[in-house]
């Protein structure tokens, strides 16, 4: 019988930027990690494999970038690809997890926090893959 994971290790991809955050299934925790810098979707493979490793994940999830309707964005196909390739590197099971509107909440929250908006100094994708997995926790508790 396969064990329910223990740490998880999610990701928000985007075409710049793709944030990460991490999560402990057993005690129901989530913190925001890095952000890591992409060019046309693709990150600094060797900074993800660090942080991997640094983490050493039971399972990996990444936001899968629906439409509001639930059909795929133009943004799916990118965003399952690095989750293909994730697979591919690490040898991990990677499952996908819809984040519709997790990039809008996380700038939501931020702004509740009195950051004033400005995204490109301080982005939000690492808090959109937190809310990613949490999501992820949430439909997936034993």
């Amino acid at each position: 019988m396969k064990r329910p994971p223990n740490t998880v290790l999610a990701f928000d991809f985007g075409l710049r930027q793709i944030g990460a955050a991490i999560g402990n299934c057993q005690v129901g925790t989530t913190q925001p990690l890095a952000i890591f810098r992409a060019r046309d979707g693709i990150p600094d493979w060797l900074a993800i494999d660090k942080l991997l490793a640094e983490w050493s994940p039971d399972i990996l999830v990444v936001g899968d970038p629906l439409n509001m309707d639930g059909s795929a964005s133009e943004l799916c196909a990118r965003a399952r690809k690095f989750a293909r390739r994730l697979h591919g590197r690490s040898g991990l099971e990677v499952v996908m997890c819809d984040e519709r509107l997790s990039s809008f909440e996380a700038k939501q929250n931020s702004r509740e926090l009195g950051h004033r908006g400005d995204f490109k100094r301080r982005p939000v994708d690492s808090y959109a893959a937190e809310l990613i997995l949490q999501t992820w926790m949430a439909e997936n508790r034993a």
